[in-house]
């Protein structure tokens, strides 16, 4: 069983414009169920189920589960509404980031996560983050595809 800890920040793109990328990766997931979170994800690289316990805090145990692309394409379908996001990854000090620009409906939506290894680690915050919005179920992914865009 993996415990996941992460953080979750709005973007300023602005400032994103003169940072090199890690890593880029088209992204197209859905949802089975909220309660607990029952998610499939395909990607280029390949597709995965996860399983995720609700928050306590910013952590909460995570089960992910390699499967073939065409049952994720399957399975897909069965999610009523799916999101696509492009992640781009980059290094910030000791830590990596994926920052989500999303697509479709949430179209304009960008945010950035960084995975911790404990819920107090200090983590170096770089000057394109904004609103911290770990705790603010409104953008969780799983809210977020059925949702729409936080009403601010």
């Amino acid at each position: 069983m993996a415990t996941e800890i992460e953080r979750k920040f709005l973007v300023d793109v602005g400032k994103l414009s003169a940072l090199t990328f890690a890593e880029e990766e088209k992204i197209s997931q859905g949802y089975l169920s909220r309660e607990p979170t029952v998610r499939v994800r395909l990607t280029g690289s390949g597709a995965w189920l996860t399983i995720k316990s609700s928050m306590e805090g910013i952590t909460r145990k995570e089960f992910e589960y390699a499967i073939p692309t065409a049952d994720a394409e399957e399975l897909l379908k069965l999610c009523g509404h799916v999101l696509t996001k492009c992640r781009r990854k980059i290094f910030h000090g000791s830590h990596l980031w994926e920052i989500d620009f999303f697509g479709g409906r949430l179209a304009g939506l960008v945010v950035a996560e960084v995975e911790l290894s404990a819920p107090d680690e200090v983590v170096d915050l770089p000057d394109w983050v904004t609103k911290e919005v770990s705790d603010d179920a409104r953008y969780f992914n799983s809210n977020l595809v059925e949702g729409g865009l936080p009403k601010e």
